[in-house]
């Protein structure tokens, strides 16, 4: 494989392990505040008790996301100099507005959140919490206007010198696809994050080691989870819908269309065959592409043969499609399953049944499975290029030879391997030995409204 080929494949194994854990911290910092606030009504114990539980779980997922999160720098200089050389002018203020708003904000309340409670005020302790929380959204926020730049730029200029100028921070931030990628990614990392509590609270209730804390947690993870997938999928419809207008082609390689058509299929089932140009062993819902895309069972739908030297591939984006809504499909059957059992049975956790318990476990990291494999999704279908339509990818590639970036990927990888394996162990470790949380000094209760 050439320096490009293993450049690109490095990339993608850092974004991939990175983006596990902002998908966590993100939901999990308001989940924290939820259950703070609950603790402050209620004075019940087991709201403490899984504050403090998921506080350690944060603090966990927050160190390797940082840890991560660095690597992805040093590659944007060794791998791909002619980014920041060509971008630079709009990616490096978006980064440096990362750092000084939000990561910040994060590191200097996170350490009152870990460790102020008892020692500073209910409400300094609140405030805390709250300003982690919305550090990493803000985070969030940033990071996703910068990338949805890369998919849709707008309010730039390229002046003579070939490098990128901002004509307007306000288009550039708030460009054509950020707020629906914006809301897709605050919906996916909630979802993630409940079904996590979900998981890791039946895991508990199977394991015989539920606390006071557990049922409450479960009943959070399974209305959350029953909530947000609803709206996950109206999100993802305007989402396509606005991938339609402005990357038609990566829509295209996503239902496996070759040639533009009226009526296209929606396909469930497909092996793309790029020598040919073709879906082997098709099962599809005749019109339903063209319905879905246009609102119209006849409506146009431009296929990957109206870019013949600009469209990404189609197997990864094709399949990974199907992954992401495979698993959202998924999610809802078992969370409004789920709800509807615990309600049913009064909203004891112990009288769920097993096979429920055994499911919510198998589904705590399903979050992950659909949040890669629809990041795959975005980031596959904007190639060829780095800047969708402006600048390829093979432009702006470093000249490191092979050998050397196949080394970095080798050992790259496993180290991610080791410490994703390293981090499952010690949730099941915590899971396995939860600790009631005793009740600390309060010095100022604050009065929160119901």
């Amino acid at each position: 494989m050439d320096a490009l080929i293993l450049a690109r494949m490095q990339f993608a194994a850092n974004m991939t392990f990175h983006i596990l854990f902002p998908t966590i911290s993100i939901a999990l910092g308001w989940t924290l505040l939820f259950f703070r606030l609950r603790w402050l009504k209620t004075q019940d114990g087991a709201w403490l008790a899984a504050y403090r539980f998921w506080t350690k779980v944060f603090a966990l997922t927050f160190a390797l996301g940082v840890v991560s999160g660095i690597t992805m720098s040093f590659q944007f200089g060794t791998n791909w100099p002619g980014f920041m050389e060509r971008v630079g002018n709009i990616a490096g203020p978006l980064l440096g507005y990362e750092v000084l708003t939000a990561f910040f904000l994060e590191a200097t309340f996170l350490g009152v959140m870990l460790f102020g409670h008892g020692r500073v005020s209910e409400r300094v302790h609140l405030l805390a919490t709250f300003l982690v929380a919305f550090g990493t959204t803000m985070s969030a926020f940033w990071i996703l206007a910068l990338n949805s730049w890369m998919q849709t730029p707008a309010g730039y200029e390229i002046r003579a010198d070939g490098h990128f100028y901002v004509k307007s921070w306000l288009h550039v931030v708030f460009n054509p696809s950020f707020p629906y990628r914006f809301t897709h990614m605050m919906l996916a990392s909630g979802l993630t994050v409940a079904f996590l509590l979900a998981g890791l609270s039946a895991w508990q209730l199977l394991k015989g080691r539920a606390n006071a804390a557990t049922p409450k947690v479960l009943r959070t993870g399974l209305t959350v989870a029953a909530v947000l997938i609803p709206l996950q999928i109206l999100a993802g419809d305007a989402h396509g819908l606005n991938t339609l207008e402005h990357q038609p082609q990566k829509i295209a390689a996503m239902e496996g269309v070759w040639h533009t058509e009226r009526g296209a299929p929606l396909l469930l089932f497909a092996w793309p065959d790029a020598a040919t140009q073709s879906d082997r062993y098709a099962v599809g819902i005749p019109k339903g592409a063209s319905l879905i895309l246009r609102h119209d069972p006849d409506g146009l739908i431009q296929g990957l043969d109206a870019f013949p030297n600009a469209h990404p591939p189609v197997p990864q984006l094709f399949f990974g499609f199907r992954i992401m809504v495979g698993i959202g499909v998924l999610m809802l059957l078992t969370s409004w399953t789920g709800l509807w059992l615990y309600r049913r049975r009064a909203w004891v956790a112990q009288r769920l049944p097993r096979p429920l318990l055994w499911m919510l476990t198998l589904m705590t990291f399903s979050g992950w499975g659909a949040t890669v494999a629809g990041w795959y999704v975005t980031e596959i279908g904007r190639q060829p290029f780095i800047v969708y339509g402006l600048l390829r990818v093979a432009d702006v590639a470093s000249n490191v030879a092979p050998p050397l970036i196949a080394l970095t990927l080798t050992l790259y990888v496993t180290v991610y391997l080791a410490l994703i394996v390293s981090y499952i162990a010690v949730l099941k470790y915590m899971a396995e030995k939860p600790l009631e949380a005793p009740e600390p000094p309060r010095p100022r209760p604050v009065a929160v409204a119901a």
